[in-house]
């Protein structure tokens, strides 16, 4: 591992994140301008980003390393890597070389600043809130987002000081702003890009714009359309939360999840103290003044305080092998969302012309209510999922999902598999009835996840379950 000192870096910070330096260090140039990978570049990052072979024994594919900590040679060096005077890993709760490739690809493919690998997507959207809300505040979110998000928001979080106040439209400017407009209480804006199962796809640039008008973050779960189809940072979003078990995984073999960050927003407002307050490990532990991260990282603070406090300090950790799986799946994103979005066209077409189908959620559709958002933020399609509703009720949705062969019955979406699941038994069991309603996740409601099957193959098997499902 190359050593060397912090140069531009704070100075102890290398000791719980050392080699964010190096990913700031070769991402700062290209940050000067926010959209730095116009899409021909895409699919080169997502096989090489953030990977040296020269730093592993000349091997072209990622590196696992299985280590829960690393040989730091002498008394010396081990200050002075603690220290943050010289660049090296510790332990793997806090860094590990497959996670900081990881970290590093997903970040430049997202057009971000920095990134943090966590255990889950569950982590990553728990963290991201409650790194903005600590201490008590509220947090502004449609109802329409994944049941285990909803739940979380609803029922976990208040019982650390973190409420949320759910709206029926997020893309309703003058609602939410009546919601934060002179209220300090509001810590974040949060909403998924493109929501699951309805598909709504949020207008991030005028929420974005919305939100840093009253001084608030906005937080976006790009999870459904990836970065290859929708890139939040570019349109105003400050944090972006994502479940790498969908679809930048791809494959449905490990969880896991990431947070990136862009670096524009000020964390160093009365709102946010906990990014002002003087942090030991920054200072005096080193033997030095007493810092905070605002002072040790400017717009980077939510990050690193992010890694340093919640993932040091609560060990949501990805292991070394899940990232692994990951990176094999990020090296086909492209190639993998592009036709299962294209699939997924196709199947909501046909879903959409079938008279046992009352009504058909993908935004996609040339119908939709949000064509004027579509065309603009996503010319390449919002992504391979999708939901509808069956004439009938739970009856005629357990049969479907009994009669079909092709589509695999479980709970989880960008698989290269296509998948069928009933979100209110399982996905969004979590919801309310309210909640339902105001969404439209009822008994008659089936989701899909298009692989990358023929979508001939995938029509003719629902196909054949109408036909079993109503007979002529």
């Amino acid at each position: 591992m190359a050593r060397g000192g912090n140069g531009e870096y704070p100075q102890g910070f290398a000791s719980s994140i050392p080699h964010i330096h190096a990913a700031v260090a070769q991402t700062a140039a290209a940050q000067k301008d926010r959209k730095i990978m116009p899409i021909e570049q895409f699919d080169t990052s997502q096989v090489h980003a953030g990977f040296d072979p020269a730093a592993n024994a000349d091997s072209v594919a990622p590196v696992i390393y299985p280590n829960a900590a690393f040989w730091l040679e002498n008394s010396q060096r081990g200050h002075n890597v603690a220290d943050g005077d010289e660049l090296g890993y510790l332990y793997s709760r806090v860094a590990n070389p497959t996670l900081t490739v990881l970290e590093q690809r997903v970040a430049q493919l997202d057009g971000a600043a920095e990134a943090v690998a966590v255990a889950s997507g569950m982590a990553a959207i728990a963290y991201a809130l409650l790194n903005a809300a600590e201490g008590g505040g509220r947090i502004i979110a449609p109802y329409d987002v994944y049941g285990g998000t909803f739940d979380s928001l609803r029922t976990l979080l208040p019982k650390f000081g973190v409420t949320t106040t759910f709206v029926e439209d997020i893309n309703d400017l003058t609602h939410v702003e009546s919601l934060i407009r002179d209220d300090d209480s509001v810590k974040a804006v949060f909403a998924e890009s493109v929501s699951n199962p309805t598909t709504h796809v949020t207008d991030v640039d005028a929420l974005a714009e919305l939100s840093h008008r009253h001084g608030i973050p906005l937080i976006i779960d790009n999870t459904l359309p990836t970065p290859y189809l929708y890139r939040p940072i570019e349109h105003g979003a400050d944090i972006v939360v994502y479940s790498a078990t969908k679809a930048l995984g791809g494959h449905g073999n490990a969880i896991g999840g990431l947070v990136t960050s862009g670096d524009r927003f000020d964390w160093s407002t009365q709102r946010y103290p906990q990014f002002s307050e003087p942090e030991w490990v920054l200072g005096e532990a080193a033997g030095r003044a007493p810092r905070s991260f605002v002072e040790a990282a400017g717009p980077l603070a939510f990050i690193r305080r992010l890694r340093l406090k919640y993932l040091r300090l609560t060990g949501a950790v990805l292991g070394p092998f899940e990232a692994y799986l990951q990176l094999l799946g990020l090296e086909t994103l492209q190639e993998r969302v592009s036709k299962e979005t294209a699939s997924a066209l196709e199947v909501a077409k046909f879903l959409d012309a079938q008279p046992h189908v009352t009504a058909v959620h993908y935004a996609g559709l040339p119908g939709s209510e949000q064509r004027g958002l579509v065309p603009r933020d996503y010319p390449r399609g919002v992504g391979s999922v999708l939901s509808f509703e069956l004439e009938g009720g739970a009856e005629q949705t357990a049969a479907f999902i009994n009669h079909v062969r092709l589509f695999r019955y479980l709970a989880n979406i960008g698989d290269v598999r296509s998948l069928i699941v009933d979100p209110a038994n399982t996905t969004h069991r979590e919801f309310t009835q309210e909640a339902r309603a105001i969404v439209g996740v009822n008994a008659s409601t089936i989701r899909l996840s298009i692989g990358l099957e023929s979508p001939k193959d995938l029509i003719a098997d629902l196909s054949q379950a109408f036909e079993a499902v109503y007979p002529r």
